[in-house]
């Protein structure tokens, strides 16, 4: 399954709309919106418009800051969505990585132990919530009172969760907890405070997918794999552009893009066979790629719904 995400800026109703109609009509399987205040547009609002102009598609975060999130207005979002919707929203969460979502209104950003560990309280009591059950409960990050989701009921219960990121104590969460785990193969924060170095080495990558999926099978749970695509060249020369495209990643040889689920290099037909060979090899079954990449994609869509 190939999703698409907006990650840029949302310039008009009708571009979006436009999108979120293409994304449809091609067969992507989620439209998902970011969450990083003051760089992409709000995720709810933006899903919310897109779900009066489509009729399949699911509508999904990818992925929402838990750190900057409070369960009680998550779940009434996620349910206003999924009401709206039909029953087609998504929510997809992580720990949140981007300093200036911090110490833009005021804060530091907490220790990356610290980040997952609210992420854990926060998923715990929005899926409460969404259940319908009344919560109380005070943990180190979140403490509700009584707490009822009384309206808008959810379509869907469950609704499907999504937890994304890196690291191994956050892939271990989400392979024990989520219906799909959302993998980025980022490593290091960069200078910049949002790009980062990235570990596509193979052995990095057996490490990666090898854990998430004894974990899931250790808790007798057999959870989806997702990974974020950073990059689409088509191109019948994919040793040549993966020389270039590695001299713009930190942390990348050429082989190790020619080998990666994060990056897709060759023509559709070589991409499809490859994205093929990742499920055999490590699971990976879904894949978000960013909206600039959507026109591209389009025929890998049509090539796997057709096998």
């Amino acid at each position: 399954m190939i999703s698409v995400s907006l990650q840029g800026q949302l310039k008009d109703m009708s571009q979006w709309l436009a999108l979120a109609r293409v994304a449809e009509n091609a067969g992507f399987d989620t439209l998902y919106v970011a969450d990083h205040p003051g760089t992409t547009a709000a995720p709810f609002v933006s899903l919310s418009a897109a779900a009066a102009v489509t009729e399949n598609i699911r509508l999904g975060t990818c992925v929402l800051n838990a750190g900057r999130w409070e369960p009680f207005t998550l779940a009434c979002e996620i349910a206003t969505l999924d009401v709206l919707s039909g029953g087609r929203s998504l929510l997809g969460i992580g720990a949140g990585h981007t300093p200036a979502e911090w110490s833009m209104v005021g804060l530091e950003i907490p220790r990356p132990v610290d980040r997952v560990a609210r992420l854990v309280e926060v998923v715990e009591a929005a899926r409460k919530l969404l259940s319908g059950d009344r919560v109380s409960m005070s943990g180190a990050y979140i403490k509700l009172a009584d707490a009822l989701l009384s309206e808008p009921c959810p379509s869907q219960r469950p609704i499907p969760l999504m937890i994304g990121g890196n690291g191994p104590r956050l892939l271990t969460f989400a392979a024990e907890s989520a219906d799909i785990v959302g993998v980025t193969g980022l490593a290091k924060l960069l200078a910049d405070g949002h790009s980062h170095e990235v570990d596509w080495r193979t052995e990095s990558l057996n490490r990666t997918f090898d854990l998430i999926r004894s974990t899931s099978a250790a808790r007798g749970r057999d959870v989806s794999i997702e990974a974020l695509v950073q990059h689409v060249e088509i191109t019948e020369n994919p040793e040549k552009s993966a020389d270039q495209i590695a001299k713009l990643i930190p942390g990348a040889s050429a082989q190790d893009l020619l080998t990666s689920p994060f990056i897709w290099i060759g023509t559709p037909a070589t991409i499809v066979q490859q994205l093929q060979d990742f499920e055999q090899r490590w699971g990976v079954s879904r894949y978000v790629v960013r909206e600039d990449a959507i026109l591209k994609v389009v025929e890998i869509v049509q090539l796997l719904r057709s096998d």
